[in-house]
């Protein structure tokens, strides 16, 4: 129970070694695989795969997925990773994903925060609050 403990406070703290102004970079990300390779840890197996848990929760929270059935043109989406920027206070970077299910709108995804705008979704809602 106690190693569990300091996998994770290394794990995190491999996170944080990751960025470079507050921000996971890849090459940030090859250095502290490439030390982690050098010091042969007795739980190296451990340590990667909360690494790599921990890793993907951060991208995603510096990610703005967008779903739309349509894609979106270069303004609008430079307009969504300044707005959303501003809003979380750090970098956001926005990336599409098409999904023919939301029939018109947009649905914009950062981190766990689910932002919905689309005519699926406002008919989803609207059928909650008549039953």
């Amino acid at each position: 129970m106690k190693s569990d403990l300091k996998i994770t406070k290394l794990a995190k703290k491999l996170v944080e070694l990751s960025k470079d102004s507050g921000v996971v970079t890849e090459s940030r990300v090859a250095e502290v695989l490439t030390s982690l390779q050098q010091v042969q840890h007795r739980h190296h197996l451990a340590i990667l795969k909360t690494f790599l848990n921990y890793l993907h929760r951060e991208v995603a929270l510096q990610t703005a997925v967008v779903s739309t059935p349509t894609g979106l043109s270069d303004d609008a989406m430079r307009a969504i990773e300044a707005q959303f920027s501003k809003l979380y206070n750090r970098p956001i970077n926005a990336v599409t994903q098409p999904d023919t299910s939301l029939i018109a709108g947009v649905r914009l995804r950062v981190g766990d925060d689910v932002y919905d705008a689309s005519v699926a979704g406002c008919l989803q809602r609207l059928a909650e609050s008549v039953n």
